[in-house]
């Protein structure tokens, strides 16, 4: 991945991340990884689990809204990154889960971060 999309993406993480954490999740993990995938953002609050795959985009790009690199195949390998995770750490194995996609416009933008829930993966 070229510097500059590592360097977006690390910068629309931690935008979603402060929204979230303003509403008073707590971090578990960022940018988990397994031999499935990575899990962008991993969060608890009030016996809740939350992951949250973030997207950034530029202004030309969304359009889409960012759900074209949402598709199947990236679903199913998030599915079993969150089984993976969720298998790591027992604590947390029956805690509730819910799942948002976060699309965050990349500088400079007057949009907001779109959430969107995540019914299902597979």
């Amino acid at each position: 991945m070229p510097v500059e999309s590592q360097c977006s993406g690390r910068w629309a993480e931690q935008q979603a991340l402060q929204q979230l954490e303003a509403k008073g999740w707590r971090l578990l993990d960022r940018n988990w990884r397994c031999r499935w995938g990575e899990l962008d953002l991993v969060l608890e609050k009030q016996q809740q689990l939350l992951v949250v795959e973030v997207k950034g985009r530029r202004i030309g790009h969304w359009d889409r809204r960012g759900l074209d690199a949402f598709h199947s195949s990236k679903r199913r390998r998030m599915a079993r990154a969150i089984s993976c995770w969720r298998a790591a750490h027992p604590t947390c194995a029956e805690k509730l889960l819910r799942i948002k996609l976060a699309l965050v416009p990349l500088m400079p933008s007057q949009e907001t971060i779109c959430w969107m829930d995540v019914e299902r993966l597979c």
